[in-house]
């Protein structure tokens, strides 16, 4: 029975963007499509690492040659896209943390997302012996660095965790970094894997 657990946060216990959330920036930055969403992907990860939103936002228009009208209206939907998880994860966490395990959180997440979702969400996120977050450590998944920064922070090897991403590629990360690493399906596959 694993005693070190980290998550992942979005796709995990936070959810992803809703077809509302991503129409609503579509329409706010006026492009939409494969090439935008290219755009806005391709130039996610120095944003996780710590990249202003302005300067992402002109990185992004950069890439596509483009002129967004409103920035700030951008950035607050594109903030706002990120807000909501998953109750039943959320409810597993508390049962963990009751249990005596100790619990981890590494996020790519932007700097300007962290205080909101914290604000939202500070109750559960409390469970959590250490909040890692890429923005704030310089690096993000699936760099090495951000697994070994996470177990330090834990206070642990990277061997004594049980880390769940849902993607494969920061999956096989965290593997090659010496975790025991699992892509995440369910709640109900999280509770089996961890007794």
């Amino acid at each position: 029975m694993p005693d070190v657990i980290v998550f992942d946060l979005y796709g995990v216990i936070a959810r992803t963007q809703t077809p509302e959330a991503v129409r609503r920036i579509e329409k706010i930055a006026g492009r939409s499509g494969p090439p935008f969403w290219d755009a806005y992907w391709g130039c996610r990860p120095a944003y996780d690492a710590g990249q202003e939103s302005a300067s992402y936002w002109a990185d992004v228009a950069g890439r596509l040659g483009a002129t967004f009208p409103d920035v700030p209206a951008l950035i607050e939907a594109d903030l706002g896209s990120w807000t909501e998880v998953d109750d039943d994860m959320v409810a597993l966490v508390g049962e963990l943390a009751g249990e005596g395990r100790t619990l981890g959180l590494l996020s790519n997440i932007i700097g300007d997302l962290v205080p909101r979702f914290e604000d939202r969400h500070g109750a559960w996120l409390a469970h959590f012996d250490a909040l890692v977050y890429s923005c704030r450590i310089g690096v993000a998944k699936p760099d090495q660095r951000a697994y070994e920064i996470c177990a330090e922070r834990l206070g642990v090897r990277p061997a004594d965790v049980l880390f769940f991403d849902d993607n494969e590629r920061n999956v096989h990360a965290a593997r090659e970094a010496g975790m025991r690493a699992e892509l995440f399906t369910s709640r109900n596959q999280v509770r089996a894997l961890v007794g």
